[in-house]
Formats: structure tokens, C-alpha cells, sequence
């Protein structure tokens, strides 16, 4: 999971570069391949940790 959150940070800090220099269309999509990175992230954090807690029957 750690390497789809550091693609994220990656897609941002493009995002952000891109926008300084003002390509706003490149910047835009980078930003929102960002954020979906960071959501499926959060996404598979939940999944596994309600996984962990199920096998350990609590």
C-alpha cells in the first residue's frame, strides 16, 4: 500500500509543478490521479484492517 500512497505524493508534486509553470491541463490530471491513488489507498487500509480484525475474532 505504501507504494500507492508514494505514487500519489508523486502525482501531486507533479501536479503542483506542472501548475507553477502553468500547464493547467496536465497539472489538473495529475492532481486527480493524485487523489484517486490516495482514496484507493485508503480504501484497501480499511479493507485490511477490518480483514485483520475479523481473523483475529474480535
Amino acid at each position: 500500500m505504501s507504494d500507492l500512497l508514494r505514487w500519489a505524493i508523486v502525482f501531486l508534486v507533479v501536479g503542483l509543478i506542472a501548475a507553477f509553470f502553468g500547464f493547467g491541463g496536465v497539472a489538473g490530471t495529475a492532481v486527480e490521479a493524485a487523489r484517486i491513488l490516495f482514496w484507493v489507498a485508503v480504501v484497501l487500509f480499511v479493507i485490511a484492517l477490518v480483514g485483520g480484525l475479523l481473523r483475529r475474532g474480535v
